[in-house]
């Protein structure tokens, strides 16, 4: 099964169904302002530990140990 709508008219439905459920259910606009809390704290998390720890070139492995392409 495929929805048929693609780009822009499926960013404006993905939008549109969003909206409606922040309307219909009050609960889901909590559990989404606690998702996107969290999402922000580990983004930022990853983002001060990779700029405190960059990776040196020592740490990474040989991904092609035989050479070949």
């Amino acid at each position: 099964m495929t929805i048929p709508i693609k780009g822009t008219a499926a960013l404006i439905g993905a939008a549109v169904m969003v909206a409606g459920t922040f309307i219909w259910l009050p609960a889901y606009r909590t559990f989404f302002g606690i998702s996107i809390g969290i999402g922000i704290v580990v983004a930022g998390c990853l983002y001060l530990w990779h700029r405190l720890r960059p990776v040196k070139d020592d740490e990474v492995h040989n991904k092609r140990p035989l050479g070949l392409s």
